[in-house]
């Protein structure tokens, strides 16, 4: 591939737009259950698999979120416990702002204004 320059760059045009795709929704899974931060670090591999940058970023945010949980697996049940709140609460907000509480609501005949999206 490298000796067509036309091909090299449709390829790294490619990896570029399908490595940032697999980020973006790696970020947004972040914060709920699941691989939210196996998906980032998936996207920036694929990304690092063309560019620099993106292999530097992926051993910055690897050390940084090995460091991280070792910090967190120490704290105590406090830390923990508001660690699950903030998490759940992110999860609640988005659900409710994605108006998934109005769907799920009107499955079981509940039509409260609140859980109406205000999007």
């Amino acid at each position: 591939m490298a000796s067509n320059p036309t091909v090299d760059l449709v390829y790294r045009i490619a990896v570029a737009v399908v490595g940032v795709l697999v980020l973006g929704v790696g970020i947004v899974l972040v914060p709920y259950p699941g691989p939210g931060w196996v998906v980032v670090f998936a996207g920036l591999g694929i990304l690092a698999s063309e560019f620099t940058w993106a292999h530097r970023l992926l051993k910055f945010a690897r050390r940084y979120y090995e460091r991280f949980m070792d910090w967190f697996s120490r704290q105590s049940l406090v830390v923990k416990g508001v660690g699950v709140l903030l998490t759940t609460a992110v999860v609640l907000a988005t659900l409710w702002l994605l108006g998934t509480f109005s769907l799920a609501g009107g499955w079981f005949g509940l039509e409260w204004s609140w859980l109406a999206s205000p999007l």
